[in-house]
């Protein structure tokens, strides 16, 4: 009978999986952001300690975890107040709604406080306020994303090719303007009644034609269910639920008088990508001009993880 080789001990095996050389092993957050419960919502990588990672790196494991986003955070001397890189798959943003909600969640299950916390977050483009409290599954957010900007308007003639470029019917559209609003990015608001089934980006220049409104991107809106659908814009991938638009879209109802300022309401979103969100959204000042926008949602938390190999 051949006798069998011991098995290798827990240490050799510790040995064989830690980082090479003097790398630490980089610990990071998976949480879905406007979800209720775990596996909904937006899904959420947050690295909270900062690594020193060049622009290379942090775009090479956002690719790699292949979430919508990733967010890099650094705490300052200020135990409040954060730092933060945001990437998707294929570039930095200068801002974006659901990183920031979703990291300030994991911050304050760090802190601990059994009551409600503020933050500051600095990124690139901006600084937000974000509060954050326990809920009984996790922790809910709320984004100030600050007063809106009410940009260009669609001319009349332009409405058919924008309902084009989404597989719509002009009849489709909302008897209201296409507008491009901005509360940090810039989004042209397409209102529509009824066809966010067929809805798709069927044109290759959807950037460009976007662009001539001062769009970065499109945000299909059902004023009547209030429920919405966005795109990055090759169509390829749609987002599952968008913080940024979000204030865009509060401020576009307020202001068309569809929803009351001062009054939260619900957008939904989600619904086509299997992963139902809800976005908690409150326009306040006056409909003509709100000076605020607040943006929130439930933040539950889905597991750790742990990086052993860094990208060179």
């Amino acid at each position: 009978m051949t006798a069998r080789a011991a098995p290798p001990s827990v240490d050799t095996y510790q040995t064989a999986i830690a980082p090479p050389g003097n790398l630490r092993p980089l610990h990071y957050r998976h949480v879905d952001v406007f979800a209720s419960r775990a596996y909904t919502g937006n899904s959420l990588a947050v690295f909270p300690d900062d690594p020193g990672l060049s622009d290379a790196q942090m775009l090479a494991i956002t690719q790699e975890l292949r979430h919508f986003e990733t967010i890099f955070l650094s705490r300052g001397e200020e135990p409040q107040h954060v730092t933060a890189r945001v990437f998707d798959l294929f570039e930095e943003l200068d801002f974006a709604g659901h990183p920031v909600l979703g990291a300030a969640a994991v911050l304050h299950e760090r802190d601990g406080a059994p009551g409600p916390l503020r933050w500051t977050f600095h990124l690139t483009g901006r600084t937000v306020e974000v509060s954050t409290r326990p809920t009984v599954g996790g922790y809910h957010a709320e984004l100030d994303q600050g007063a809106p900007e009410f940009l260009a308007t669609v001319p009349e003639e332009g409405r058919a090719e924008i309902a084009a470029a989404l597989n719509l019917s002009e009849r489709t559209l909302a008897d209201l303007p296409l507008r491009t609003v901005s509360t940090g990015l810039r989004y042209l608001v397409v209102p529509v009644v009824g066809g966010l089934a067929e809805a798709r980006i069927v044109r290759d220049d959807f950037a460009e034609l976007v662009g001539r409104y001062g769009a970065q991107f499109a945000y299909l809106l059902d004023v009547e269910a209030l429920e919405g659908r966005h795109w990055n814009n090759d169509g390829v991938m749609e987002d599952v639920a968008t913080g940024s638009a979000a204030g865009c879209v509060g401020a576009y109802l307020a202001q068309q008088q569809l929803v009351p300022v001062d009054q939260e309401f619900t957008l939904r979103q989600g619904r086509f990508t299997g992963r139902p969100s809800l976005l908690t959204v409150m326009a306040q000042g006056r409909p003509d001009a709100p000076h605020n926008i607040r943006v929130g949602g439930d933040v539950s938390v889905v597991a750790r993880g742990t990086l052993d190999t860094l990208p060179e």
